[in-house]
């Protein structure tokens, strides 16, 4: 009888054990994710929302609503799978304390039983005559050992029920904390859902404006294009110069890339290993247009080639290295905006739409050290980063090098 009950118990054990375990470690990931979202979401609303324009811009309103709606939505699915999680985590729970609220019972019902015939017929005068009445020596001391075990077994037997019962009213409190949970992850996605029928219908308005006033916005659309392009033509001029120059002084008249020193070929070797890993170039930010070529949202046949990605980030920031290097160039751009070009071995990280700098050619640059103050548009009313980065003049996806954000 027992062996029974051990084994009743480490039953027990494991079943209340092994599933909790493996519904936390996604739902752990779950949570993480709506956290990092909802912090996305207070960034868009700080950055692009907060910030005062002076006059209108439908494109670039739509792009920021666009954007808000797309990582509201992240938010919603989020909470979906979290709310699912947690529904067959709480069905778990039920049935574990309804199979245990069952053991439990019939472990208190035995438990009784047992006392109550201890009660009856193992008084300490029954024990005495019991231990006496033996035949032989031997015979009481096998009656004493049978008496010391069936003590032993009745005190383990009191230890389970108690222990059983705590497991019992934990199981409880932490099924009503799950409940709770839920209803609160309902009650936000419910509030979201009402956000973006919100946002939706002012996107709606924006596209409308748009299409009515379509020459007005693709000829401010082509502007910018224009102006980005020339940017990025005067950047990939500075660096095929600076080409040419390094590999003049080794006397190589023909290169793709930088003829690299033992010293430089250390320095981009300790970057590269270091992919994925990059500090942010602002302190606090949020990317508002990716790398790469993406189709327009609204007018189809345009495209927006980016060379780098946009980061968002508060007024008065300042643009920060990723990586120790050499100040390679200063470039000044149209309305007196700035980019500081860093050289790390045969890579270039380059930071445009810098109001001012803090640094000169040729200086030595150390991780995190800022570099300039980020403009601020006084149309939009937005801080924004250009943020480019180039293996010798080959363009490389920012995203993939610089610490992903939780």
């Amino acid at each position: 009888m027992f062996k029974k009950y051990q084994y009743i118990s480490l039953l027990l054990l494991l079943f209340l054990t092994i599933p909790s375990f493996a519904q936390n470690k996604s739902r752990k990931q779950l949570e993480l994710d709506r956290k990092r979202i909802k912090k996305e979401i207070q960034l868009v609303n700080k950055l692009l929302f907060a910030a005062k324009k002076s006059e209108q811009n439908a494109l670039e309103d739509l792009k920021d609503l666009n954007q808000k709606i797309s990582i509201r939505a992240q938010y919603i699915s989020t909470i979906n799978l979290e709310v699912e999680s947690l529904s067959n985590t709480i069905a778990i729970y039920e049935g574990d304390i309804k199979q245990l609220e069952i053991k439990l019972i019939k472990l208190k019902e035995d438990y009784a039983e047992m006392i109550y015939k201890s009660y009856k017929s193992k008084s300490q005068q029954s024990s005495t005559l019991f231990l006496f009445s033996s035949k032989s020596f031997y015979q009481a001391y096998k009656r004493v050992k049978y008496m010391k075990q069936y003590a032993s077994f009745r005190k383990k037997q009191g230890e389970e029920v108690y222990l059983l019962t705590n497991k019992f009213l934990r199981l409880k409190d932490s099924l009503l904390v799950q409940k709770k949970l839920k209803d609160t992850l309902l009650s936000n996605e419910k509030e979201q859902k009402t956000k973006i029928e919100y946002e939706k219908n002012d996107q709606k308005k924006l596209i409308s404006e748009l299409k009515n006033q379509e020459k007005k916005y693709k000829k401010r659309l082509r502007i910018k294009q224009q102006e980005e392009k020339k940017i990025s033509q005067r950047i990939d001029k500075i660096i095929k110069e600076a080409i040419a120059r390094s590999n003049a002084k080794k006397g190589i008249k023909k290169a793709k890339g930088f003829s690299l020193t033992p010293e430089a070929r250390a320095l981009a070797v300790r970057f590269e290993q270091n992919k994925g890993k990059l500090p942010w170039p602002v302190e606090s930010g949020l990317i508002i247009r990716r790398f790469g070529k993406q189709p327009h949202p609204i007018y189809a046949g345009n495209f927006i080639n980016s060379t780098g990605i946009h980061i968002a980030t508060n007024k008065g920031s300042t643009a920060n290295a990723i990586f120790n290097g050499e100040i390679l160039a200063i470039q000044t751009q149209s309305e007196g905006k700035k980019s500081v070009l860093i050289r790390h071995g045969n890579y270039i990280s380059i930071y445009n739409n810098l109001e001012s700098v803090y640094v000169n050619d040729g200086q030595k640059i150390q991780t995190g050290q800022p570099l300039g103050k980020i403009f601020t548009d006084r149309i939009t009313g937005k801080t924004k980063l250009i943020f480019v980065l180039s293996k010798n003049t080959t363009r490389l996806n920012p995203t993939s090098w610089i610490l992903k954000v939780n």
